[in-house]
């Protein structure tokens, strides 16, 4: 599906504006993203994070997405969800500037809550059913953190970690709410130690294996307000993105007919 010629004319206004290639990609089979053409890129993270989040979204009004990037994360489960509100917040200049224009161009202004600021001093009156983040991996020790602020953003902990993520979804969670986010499954202990410390308790996870015969490459977790009488979390069987021959799972394939692609 081609994009609408007033997306194509957008992305001239923006590259005028920024001063660099900004490509137009698909979203969903109907939403269309613009994304710096060497800047910080949406992910199969954020694909599979809003896919697990809509496991838990029956009859969500509302939703918040935590340090929302561009918007994919957000703008995703808001595309399952008919008329649900998505409040967002971001606090990288250029990836705020790029999630305005996703929400105009989509026609979602009505319907999404862009907010410009630092996800660790939100203090929000409203308390949503559901919170999604896909928070950077990395501490800024682990690596060479790029030149690029949004590259380095997206992929370092530069402005909060797992756990400030975990305790800003704390404040802002409904009582029954589920905060659902994605995190490297090698850190899993990082991932669950941050819960404790938000006082969130893991109620279901689900592994992810980029292809089949690798070990998994990040993990996806769904939480909720801790209780007296906690259960064991549920151990969803692991996501396969791709077959030993490079091609997407069925399971793959699914996720992206749930989006509206129809290959």
């Amino acid at each position: 599906m081609n994009p609408p010629l007033s997306f194509v004319e957008a992305r001239a206004a923006l590259e005028c504006e920024l001063g660099e290639a900004i490509t137009l990609d698909g979203l969903t089979g109907s939403w269309f993203i613009f994304q710096r053409a060497r800047g910080h890129r949406h992910s199969i993270d954020d694909v599979l994070t809003a896919h697990y989040a809509l496991k838990f979204s029956a009859g969500v009004a509302t939703h918040l997405d935590l340090g929302t990037g561009i918007g994919t994360v957000g703008l995703l489960v808001a595309s399952a969800l008919n008329n649900a509100v998505l409040t967002a917040i971001e606090a990288q200049a250029v990836s705020h500037r790029l999630f305005l224009a996703n929400i105009a161009e989509n026609g979602l202004s009505a319907r999404v809550r862009p907010l410009f600021g630092d996800l660790r001093a939100l203090a929000l009156s409203a308390r949503f059913p559901l919170v999604t983040a896909s928070p950077p991996y990395f501490p800024p020790s682990a690596g060479i953190v790029p030149q690029d602020p949004q590259k380095a953003h997206a992929r370092f902990e530069l402005r909060g970690d797992v756990f400030d993520y975990a305790l800003a979804a704390k404040r802002h969670l409904a009582p029954d709410g589920r905060f659902v986010f994605c995190f490297p499954t090698p850190q899993r202990q990082r991932a669950l130690d941050a819960l404790g410390r938000a006082q969130l308790s893991l109620l279901r996870t689900c592994d992810v294996i980029p292809r089949a015969g690798l070990p998994a490459l990040f993990s996806l977790f769904a939480c909720g307000h801790s209780a007296e009488d906690d259960a064991p979390a549920i151990i969803d069987q692991p996501l396969l993105v791709r077959t030993e021959a490079g091609e997407l799972s069925e399971a793959m394939q699914q996720v992206r007919h749930g989006f509206g692609f129809r290959s």
